[in-house]
């Protein structure tokens, strides 16, 4: 006979709802370290997918992502010239809010070198991706889009040809792709007002100096593909002996990310999650105390009647082991069915659920502590009280 088991059965109720808030508390958790998860794989998407080895920058800068970068549109024939490169690529991105079909959008408009980049990095869900050189545009599902929908960008229309799916920047905006040439023609698009202003300060043509947008008349980044068998470091060297500009690796993109533009981000995260775990550990120390002082009586006259103390050891550690993985999959169940409604990725990895998993047991042995303690100190007299 499971005594742990029977007791379960007597207030079958009250355990369920211990394991619903228990379950509640682990989806909490799970939505925080998910969130984190979502949000690096959003940030790393463009280093990750789009396959440069190098990233040629504007000079003293660590951009295009951890901070702006402006370079010269023509740097990509400088970089093409350098022994060991295989191939270039200009790169551009910048927010852009826009209008289509009566409602104002937002999208992260980045441009593809087309026809160098056929941009079959993109992820798409549904059409092709860009074969013309102007006015076509494929659009992540995020940004609220169809196939065939008509976008005004800048001075010009172009049209949708492609869905992409998670395909979003790190604040969450959906990516809009275009040809390069299309991005810096939107790019340089100005309003009424920033033409006055230019000409009171003195430009009586009205071409600003400066611009809203900082890749006005410039490109973000040249993206390096280096030959099979070159040698990174020469290249590198190369490049930066110009002086005017700065080399990043794939590496160097990913670390100054993680650690540099989002690392306030990751101690928010892990502090909060700390705090559930610490939240999570006190309520099922609780439940579990609370539910062998209702007990004293039965484990005194087991006692009485000669049951060694492994068994009432085993009933209460039996009973906190199910209050943590019955919480845990309700839990898991619970983050599966909200979670994909959220806006923002939650990126749910079997190595965070299995780490979450052994926490949770650690918290429930440590929850079962508690109660044998407590349920060690009754002797079997006190049947009598």
């Amino acid at each position: 006979m499971n005594l742990a088991l029977r007791d379960i059965r007597f207030n079958a109720v009250r355990f369920l709802l211990t394991m619903a808030g228990v379950g509640l508390l682990v989806t909490a958790a799970i939505g925080m370290v998910g969130l984190y998860r979502g949000i690096i794989a959003d940030a790393l998407l463009i280093v990750r997918d789009i396959g440069a080895d190098l990233w040629v920058v504007q000079g003293g800068r660590a951009g295009p992502f951890a901070e702006g970068s402006a370079v010269s549109a023509t740097l990509d024939r400088r970089v093409e010239g350098v022994e060991g490169v295989a191939a270039v690529r200009r790169f551009v991105q910048f927010n852009q809010q826009f209008e289509a079909g009566g409602r104002s959008l937002r999208a992260t408009v980045t441009g593809i070198d087309h026809p160098a980049d056929d941009g079959g990095w993109l992820r798409l869900a549904q059409g092709r991706g860009l074969s013309a050189g102007h006015f076509e545009a494929v659009a992540d599902e995020s940004v609220g889009l169809a196939i065939d929908d008509v976008v005004r960008l800048g001075a010009d229309d172009h049209r949708v040809v492609g869905l992409t799916r998670g395909m979003v920047d790190q604040m969450g905006d959906g990516l809009l792709f275009v040809t390069i040439n299309d991005a810096q023609a939107i790019a340089r698009r100005r309003t009424a007002e920033e033409v006055l202003l230019a000409r009171a300060a003195g430009n009586r043509s009205g071409a600003a100096t400066t611009s809203s947008v900082p890749q006005d008349s410039k490109i973000a980044a040249v993206l390096v593909a280096l030959d099979s068998a070159a040698d990174p470091a020469a290249v590198v060297a190369a490049i930066r002996r110009w002086g005017d500009v700065a080399v990043l690796s794939r590496d160097d993109q990913v670390d100054l990310l993680l650690n540099k533009r989002l690392w306030r981000l990751r101690v928010q995260i892990l502090a909060f999650t700390s705090v559930l775990l610490a939240v999570m550990t006190i309520v099922v120390s609780l439940i579990v105390h609370t539910m062998t002082l209702e007990k004293l009586h039965q484990i005194a006259l087991l006692k009485l009647i000669g049951a060694r103390n492994g068994v009432v050891v085993s009933m209460i550690g039996q009973q906190a082991m199910l209050i943590g993985s019955g919480g845990f999959l309700a839990g898991v169940g619970i983050a599966h069915l909200v979670f994909p409604l959220f806006p923002r990725r939650v990126e749910m990895t079997v190595a965070d659920l299995a780490a979450l998993f052994a926490t949770v047991l650690a918290i429930a042995g440590i929850a079962a502590l508690f109660g044998i303690s407590r349920a060690m100190r009754v002797h079997a007299r006190e049947v009598l009280s």
